[in-house]
């Protein structure tokens, strides 16, 4: 939605350990990698050379293995030279950049804005797509342990490698996370946090404050891409082969863990982010 104006490009994920050499060269070990000024090294010069819209063709060709990924390669290709030409602004979504994000601002001169979901919304959605999370990928940094986590550590360990208790899991991943985000709202004012389900049931007024936030032009076009993306007449839940789509009945989403959870695993996630929760959802109800 942020660059439906046209004056900003998206660029997807260049932290996932999975993203493409041409989008960005350097390749990320770890889920949610942790960048700092200690580290920075690593990773400085390929993002800065992501966020210029410089496309490393050749090593994209080399990573070839099929011809899917020759017309991803087209796509990225001509999305990256376009923007560059056209000056646009790059738009970074990364949610495994979360940890690194005063980096972001700071070093890279970034505006970042945070979205942020209701635990059993966060956990549903975890759960409904069967995506399980291993916390050797957080406990494999030194850094990150240092500087934010080491209050998780045992709890953490207790759940390295049981992807089968995905309800506990994705709790707890989203208990890190979000005391980390309590952190940013305290010590870093530059750092826009912004709720999913505010945007959800009123995504024009939710959106036209970010385009105002990031000087944005909030145009008709603006307004009609937004409309078209969360109207009623779209589903009111996506199917999963179909789990990057916009086209969404955004006010319905706000529920949907509702029927995604049972009772026992509402009561348990609640139970296991209760400390945390009231911070940034003091008023939506768990009742089914």
């Amino acid at each position: 939605m942020l660059t439906a104006s046209g004056q900003a490009a998206y660029i997807s994920e260049p932290l996932n350990v999975l993203h493409r050499p041409g989008v960005m060269l350097k390749p990320v070990r770890y889920w949610y990698t942790y960048i700092c000024s200690e580290n920075e090294g690593e990773y400085f010069s390929s993002l800065s050379d992501t966020l210029r819209f410089r496309y490393y063709t050749w090593e994209e060709i080399k990573s070839l293995r099929s011809p899917k990924g020759l017309l991803r390669m087209g796509r990225d290709w001509s999305s990256f030279l376009s923007s560059r030409l056209l000056e646009k602004r790059p738009l970074l979504k990364d949610p495994f950049a979360v940890f690194s994000a005063p980096w972001f601002s700071n070093k890279l001169s970034c505006a970042v804005v945070i979205t942020i979901r209701h635990p059993a919304a966060f956990v549903s959605s975890l759960k409904r797509l069967n995506w399980p999370f291993n916390f050797t990928e957080l406990l494999s940094q030194p850094l990150l342990m240092r500087d934010w986590l080491e209050s998780f550590r045992s709890d953490m360990e207790k759940l390295r490698n049981k992807p089968d208790e995905i309800i506990n899991t994705s709790s707890m991943l989203w208990r890190v996370i979000y005391s980390v985000v309590k952190e940013f709202q305290e010590q870093h004012p530059e750092i826009r946090i912004v709720r999913h389900e505010d945007l959800s049931a009123n995504p024009l007024l939710g959106f036209q404050k970010l385009y105002d936030d990031l000087d944005l032009e909030f145009s008709a076009r603006v307004r009609h891409a937004i409309t078209d993306s969360s109207n009623t007449d779209n589903p009111k839940e996506l199917r999963r082969t179909k789990k990057h789509s916009v086209n969404l009945d955004s006010r319905s989403n706000i529920a949907n863990w509702k029927h995604r959870l049972d009772s026992n695993e509402i009561s348990q996630i609640r139970d296991l982010t209760e400390d945390l929760y009231t911070s940034f959802y003091p008023d939506i109800a768990w009742d089914l």
